[in-house]
């Protein structure tokens, strides 16, 4: 047998992951440099766990074994290594093997015999089932299908890593050994397996961060003041459960407690007795790498690093914060920062306050994460504001900032409060989204059973800040922006909007639909929050105004009686200051509190529908809304008026009580059927609190909000279905890509891409049964006239020189011809035009009927992954930028809805008269394109330009595919922490 020549050190497979118990650990290569290491290794290995692996016992590692073990083609022979700390915790290794369950002497055989052994102390941790991941990513790679394992049944803790990855399996027992066969292929089952563990995983490691048992602030300065003994007097003063220690290596000796504190003083992590769980850091940065070394010698599971000077200081600080994140990593901890704000937790058995915020919020449903320290602040500030206090409307469970967010993201956020019970909004400002791929399936997930509001900050081209070391990503932000959406994310531009749509989906029910029903006592606000309604796009009623001396058992009433109807899917109250007997407005408290309390009872008689307040210069009515109630006691009912009493009609004819644009909604006519309509609703022990807002327009859009999410939710409860055609040849269009890279790519750069030659692409789309209609090239007037025949008149001639191609408004298409004399004609005027034919680039096309020009195209960026793009041809999508994106793949319902949601769609759907085109067959192309693209990651990128929608079907005149070796890890690859 030939020994296969070694291949290059893989680099690429190096990963960082998050273990199940939340810890980290690195997966790399072994390479010949471990031997040390894997000896040191096997020492601590039990001999149970080596008899399970040799099927014998195998006290240590001969010189020969530990040549196999670390010496590795990277092809036949791949080994990898978990390591913590620099040292190996587990090791994983394929042999790829023949039929016979020998070593293969060609590398045409696919199966290969896998094998672990991971150290008893780390058993338990997830470490096999996250090795598994990565050497099954590997072994696919390097063109292996299927694994064999043998295991002794007793060894059930490695059956059952294998049978629960999700794999098609075959399992047999024989001669004693259990033999297992899988293949390596991604199923929706291991997918979905990979994927609950890496929640979980992810979940666990930002739970330990936010729920420590012990705390070191290390840097505490010992006078008061500075950063470390700040944030220390931040933790005492929030009241943290657990135990804090003060460190500070230039402490004097002989000092044991720091004071006024009264907290134990150490001058190093090593003299504490008791794990620490959380290490705040507040050090130079110069010092940080020491203080790293003794928090993961000392087992410290994450670091929150207040100090900065790292990559938003430039391009030294940026080495300075990759080394951090390494030496970090290296002990299998976490990270937040640098350059942190810090992070809170207001559960009462934490009250955790690691922040440099100087007051600790009220607890409440609210999460959140922003990137920036200065938005933070604005945050809870501004939350503050709204309603201070445990259990008010604007309370919080966590918050993170995360600074230059080395390592711990709003990614990970997101895995902890999707089954957080104390969270019920995640809110997150960024400034960057290091894998939009993955923050959109995240957020895909968590959107599924708790909203997800958005703030993006620098949106533009070069605008994130320094400190945010991320990879670039090409697509515009209009197109991730379109991507939220579709992952049910609520987006929002400013911190204004972050706040109030936070407060209202934390304190209300969803709307079941967009009518909405406006009641108060001011016509003019009424009709500012009626307008703002239709440019929002919700259904408002007309709206019912009470008098304005109503009381607020008038409003309650009124509220009541909304709530009760069926006709209306949320309520709007307007309020303003009441008029006094001598006409003048009364803003005093007493008005505010006893309004408050008349809204919440009929709230909390009907608790079904949400109900949002806009008031003006009734501040006390927002706070007491805002705060948990006091139960109500309505006013004594007023004695029937009398005739003398009653009111004087105003000049409409109508008594003021009477509604000035239509009844009250969803009033019943009579109080039996108001009673019947009147559902019976469990108590709910949650208080009932009401977002108040100063401005129509605030909470309307608040509302509106929320209405487009509950829209989404219903929709993803019912997700469609990725068709399948029985026309497309996957397999053929994959030995056609093979083919073609590699006849294409033998002199192109590792990641560049490669465009088919014009006839390439039509038989690569042809296999997916999407035809282009040929375009014959005409050099010169003959070969026109030669093209013309051979198709059929009447054809267009086209110029496709790129500075002419798609721009008939430059005279560079010229249709409708319908004889060879008049296509010499045109030949010559185009040419005399335009320039010569060796300028022009000239082709004849068959004339095909007439529609709507439209483009799809679809590309893969790196890190927001393959997305799928549809709009008009030239003005709406080039000059306005009017295109709708989804994800791959596609469903069909998604580019149905793609197809509608752009602004230019009425042309689609028969506007002014015109005649409708055939979009049916438009979602089945686009839903093609889907398809080539997600069957074939080698496709990085599809454009169909023009693609003529007609009445009955379509046809696609121009098309352009490009093609690259697929990346060797992607989203849907193995787990792994990312590396900025």
């Amino acid at each position: 047998m030939q020994t296969p020549p070694d291949h290059a050190y893989p680099t690429h497979w190096e990963a960082d992951v998050v273990l199940r118990d939340g810890g980290t650990a690195r997966i790399r290569p072994i390479t010949p440099d471990d031997a040390e290491r894997l000896v040191s290794f096997y020492e601590q290995v039990s001999d149970e766990s080596k008899y399970y692996r040799f099927f014998a016992p195998y006290p240590r590692l001969s010189d020969r074994d530990v040549h196999r073990f670390t010496h590795h083609d990277y092809v036949d022979r791949v080994g990898l290594a978990a390591t913590v700390g620099g040292e190996f915790i587990a090791t994983v290794r394929y042999d790829r093997i023949d039929d016979r369950g020998r070593p293969a002497r060609s590398r045409e055989h696919d199966q290969a015999e896998v094998a672990f052994l991971v150290q008893d102390a780390h058993q338990g941790r997830g470490v096999a089932s996250a090795l598994l991941e990565h050497i099954a990513a590997v072994a696919r790679e390097r063109g292996i299908r299927r694994f064999a394992a043998e295991v002794l049944p007793a060894n059930t803790k490695m059956i059952k890593v294998f049978t629960d990855a999700g794999y098609t399996q075959k399992r047999t027992f024989e001669d004693g050994v259990v033999r297992l066969e899988f293949d390596l292929e991604p199923t929706e089952q291991s997918m979905a397996v990979m994927r609950g563990r890496e929640q979980r995983a992810e979940a666990r490691s930002v739970q330990r961060l936010l729920a420590p048992a012990a705390i070191a602030v290390i840097g505490t300065g010992r006078a008061p003041g500075g950063l470390g003994r700040t944030a220390l007097r931040n933790v005492l003063d929030a009241g943290f459960t657990g135990r804090v220690h003060a460190v500070n290596h230039a402490f004097p000796e002989d000092l044991r407690r720091l004071e006024p504190e009264g907290v134990p003083a150490v001058r190093s992590l090593r003299e504490i007795p008791e794990p620490v769980d959380l290490a705040v850091i507040a050090v130079p940065a110069a010092g940080v790498p020491d203080v790293v070394r003794d928090c993961g010698e000392h087992g410290v599971p994450g670091v929150l690093v207040l100090s900065s000077g790292y990559a938003e200081s430039g391009p030294e600080g940026r080495q300075r914060q990759r080394a951090l994140l390494r030496q970090v990593r290296s002990y299998g901890m976490r990270l937040i920062g640098p350059n942190a704000f810090g992070l809170l937790n207001t559960a009462p058995e934490v009250r955790l306050n690691a922040s440099l915020a100087p007051r600790m919020p009220g607890a409440g449903r609210i999460g959140l994460f922003t990137q920036s320290g200065a938005i933070g602040i604005a945050l809870l500030s501004g939350l503050h504001e709204r309603g201070p206090g445990d259990g008010g409307i604007a309370g919080i469970s966590t918050f993170v900032s995360a600074g230059n967010r080395a390592d711990v993201s709003g990614n990970d956020l997101l895995q902890f409060w999707y089954d957080d019970p104390h969270t019920d909004v995640a809110i997150l400002y960024l400034e960057s989204i290091g894998n939009p791929r993955k923050f959109a399936r995240l957020a895909r997930r968590t959107a599924a059973v708790k909203p997800v509001v958005v703030a993006k900050g620098a949106r533009h081209h070069g605008a994130a800040p320094m400190g945010h070391a991320v990879p670039t990503v090409r697509v515009p932000d209009s197109t991730v922006a379109a991507l939220m959406r579709q992952a049910g994310v609520i987006r929002v531009d400013t911190v204004t909007e972050l706040i109030d749509a936070g407060l209202l989906l934390a304190s209300q029910p969803l709307p079941a639909g967009p009518r909405v029903a406006i009641l108060g006592n001011s016509e003019s606000l009424a009709l500012l929050a009626y307008d703002t309604c239709l440019t929002e796009g919700l259904r408002p009623q007309r709206p019912y105004v009470l008098p304005s001396d109503a009381t607020p058992e008038d409003f309650r009433a009124a509220l009541a009686e909304a709530l009760a109807g069926d006709g209306w899917d949320a309520v709007i109250v307007t309020a303003i200051p009441w008029v006094g007997e001598e006409g003048t407005a009364t803003p005093g408290g007493s008005e505010g509190n006893a309004l408050a309390a008349a809204l919440r009872a009929a709230v909390a008689a009907d608790p079904g529908k949400p109900v949002t307040v806009v008031h003006l210069a009734m501040d006390d009515l927002a706070e007491t809304l805002a705060a948990p109630p006091e139960p109500y006691a309505p006013h004594a009912p007023q004695e029937p008026a009398t005739a003398a009493q009653s009111p004087a009609p105003d000049t409409s004819g109508r008594t003021p009580a009477e509604p000035p644009h239509g009844p009250a909604p969803g009033r019943a006519s009579t109080p039996e059927a108001r009673q019947a309509a009147a559902p019976e609703a469990p108590p709910d022990p949650r208080p009932v609190l009401i977002p108040a807002y100063p401005a129509a327009e605030r909470a309307v859009r608040a509302l509106a909000e929320a209405v487009r999410y509950a829209a989404w939710r219903r929709t993803a409860a019912e997700p469609g279905r990725v068709p399948e055609y029985d026309d497309i040849q996957e397999a053929a269009a994959g030995t056609d890509i093979e083919r073609l890279l590699d006849r294409l790519t033998r002199d192109v750069a590792p990641g560049r891409s490669v465009a088919l030659p014009p006839a390439d692409a039509e038989a690569l789309l042809a296999r997916y049964g999407i035809p282009i209609r040929p375009a014959l090239p005409a050099p010169d007037p003959d070969a026109a006239v030669r093209a013309a025949a051979r198709l059929g008149y009447p054809v267009a001639l086209k110029a496709t020189a790129p500075h002419l191609r798609h721009r008939a408004d430059l005279g560079g298409v010229r249709l409708d011809i319908a004889g060879e004399a008049e296509l010499r004609r045109t030949y010559t005027e185009l040419t005399d035009f335009l320039g010569s034919p060796e300028e022009l680039w000239p082709v004849v096309q068959a004339m095909v009927p007439r529609g709507v020009d439209t483009v799809v195209r679809a590309a893969i960026d790196p890190s927001a992954g393959a997305v799928l793009s549809f709009g008009l041809a030239g003005a709406p999508s080039q000059l306005l930028g009017d295109m709708a994106h989804r994800l791959i793949p596609a469903t069909d319902r998604e580019v149905t809805e793609q197809i509608r949601s752009i602004r230019s769609a009425p042309l689609l759907f028969g506007w002014r008269g015109s005649q409708p085109v055939d979009t049916a067959a438009l979602e089945e192309l686009l839903l093609r394109v889907s398809r080539l693209v997600d069957d074939h990651p080698e496709v990085v990128a599809v454009d169909l330009e023009p693609v003529v929608v007609a009445p009955r079907g379509l046809a696609v005149l121009g098309a352009s595919v490009r093609l690259a070796r697929p990346p060797a890890t992607t989203d849907l690859g193995p787990r792994r922490l990312p590396v900025y």
